[in-house]
């Protein structure tokens, strides 16, 4: 299989022979306020990360206005317990009306700048506004007519694996390579908010990387980067974090995003990992050259006279490395020298 998958998204490369590509996902941290998702903007092109990514949907295009039964969150552990899911959504959507000063923004800023639609009305809208690749939401996996939907499109799309089972992936795969899809990354994804780092699994990372011959990464809801940083070294070449300014600002995604200063280091400290996976390598690196003279060698530490013998008390192991190597201790011990020898004389077999 190609485990070798680089593409581009607006001239930026993907892959896993490329630098982690690192996505802000804004989500509903703008709290309703335009002024706020601009300045969110304007924070992620300062952190350094390469991509914003925004939700286009509607509540309406969503769910039901209904606070009952299965349209109420009723589970007290949930970031959202007692809220319907229409409330939620009116809280966490963006106005379609926002997207294109909020791409605008982006473009200014050198940001690339796409969307996860939920319905087929989105794609329409964002095919509007010419975005360079869609992402598909780990509940939306499954929807295989939005998934065909989006793929006519001929862009990449990156897809969260969240709950799919291989046999969903696998639908879900093919039906994006059917409808036209070229390039595709499935990350890996937890969909529990906050997720735990033990609950990651990124081994499945590679695993998904040979299962369905694509670009593989990670979408992270933990806290911290440790996770997201492991992952690059397991093959994610696409990272997703959540930003927002400031956690204590509130919003509906905030208590799992990230703040300015740690997305400067998930973008910093992946790039390390990336760069120190390197290439299977053995034996001394160019780097490591001026370091071989550290090794141990053996070292006359006797004055001796011509025709003494060499024995463990005048002949040792001990650094630097520019005499003969310690393997040949066995057969030098009980040889004569050939000429006075200081303290301090590296052995070679031109002195035995």
């Amino acid at each position: 299989m190609n485990k070798y998958n680089n593409f581009f998204i607006a001239g930026r490369e993907i892959g896993i022979n490329s630098t982690p590509f690192i996505i802000a996902e804004m989500s509903g941290n703008h709290n309703k306020s335009l002024k706020k998702a601009l300045d969110i903007v304007d924070a992620v092109a300062k952190s350094g990360a390469h991509a914003l990514k925004i939700q286009t949907y509607t509540p309406d295009t969503m769910t039901l206005d209904l606070n009952e039964n299965e349209f109420h969150i009723s589970d007290p552990n949930s970031l959202w317990a007692g809220r319907s899911l229409y409330n939620l959504y009116s809280d966490g959507h963006t106005p379609w009306e926002w997207h294109k000063p909020i791409f605008d923004r982006a473009h200014e800023l050198g940001l690339i700048v796409f969307s996860t639609p939920f319905d087929y009305t989105a794609v329409n809208f964002l095919e509007s506004l010419d975005v360079p690749c869609y992402k598909i939401a780990s509940f939306e996996n499954t929807d295989l007519p939005l998934i065909r939907n989006v793929a006519s499109t001929g862009k990449p799309l990156i897809i969260s694996t969240g709950m799919a089972s291989i046999a969903e992936l696998d639908e879900t795969v093919s039906a994006a390579r059917e409808a036209g899809c070229k390039d595709l990354v499935l990350l890996k994804c937890t969909s529990n908010y906050p997720a735990s780092p033990e609950n990651s699994n990124i081994l499945t990372i590679p695993h998904m990387r040979d299962l369905f011959d694509c670009e593989v990464g990670l979408s992270d809801h933990t806290m911290g980067i440790g996770v997201s940083v492991a992952s690059v070294a397991v093959g994610a070449s696409v990272i997703e974090k959540h930003f927002t300014i400031n956690r204590s600002d509130g919003g509906v995604d905030s208590a799992f995003s990230m703040e300015p200063a740690e997305m400067t280091q998930l973008v910093l400290e992946s790039k390390k990992a990336w760069q120190a996976l390197g290439r299977v390598n053995y034996g001394v690196s160019e780097a490591e050259k001026k370091s071989i003279v550290f090794r141990r060698s053996l070292y006359i530490v006797e004055d001796l006279k011509a025709g003494d013998l060499l024995t463990n008390n005048n002949v040792k192991a001990i650094r630097p490395g520019y005499g003969l190597a310690t393997k040949y201790l066995p057969q030098i011990i009980g040889r004569m020298v050939k000429c006075d020898l200081k303290r301090g004389t590296p052995v070679s077999w031109d002195i035995i």
